[in-house]
């Protein structure tokens, strides 16, 4: 495999386990009610009805502020 490939790897497993592990947030608060008791800003769970949401604004921010590095990055060469 050329040498050049093996970052692009990496990277994407790590966003296929990035992912799955953002999928798996609403199943895992459906199923341990007590890791909703978590505060706001590491885990914040919507529930409706049998409608559950959940995230991580952490992730959410450091999401954002990845990207607009990307961007400024891009924009700055």
């Amino acid at each position: 495999m050329p040498e050049n490939y093996e970052g692009f790897i990496i990277i994407g497993l790590i966003l296929i386990v990035l992912g799955f592990v953002l999928i798996m947030f609403p199943f895992v608060s459906r199923l341990i009610p007590t890791i909703g008791k978590l505060p706001p800003i590491i885990w914040w769970t919507y529930r409706t009805d049998n409608f559950y949401f959940a995230t991580s604004p952490i992730l959410i921010i450091i999401s954002v502020v990845s990207i607009l590095l990307f961007i400024l990055q891009r924009f700055l060469r």
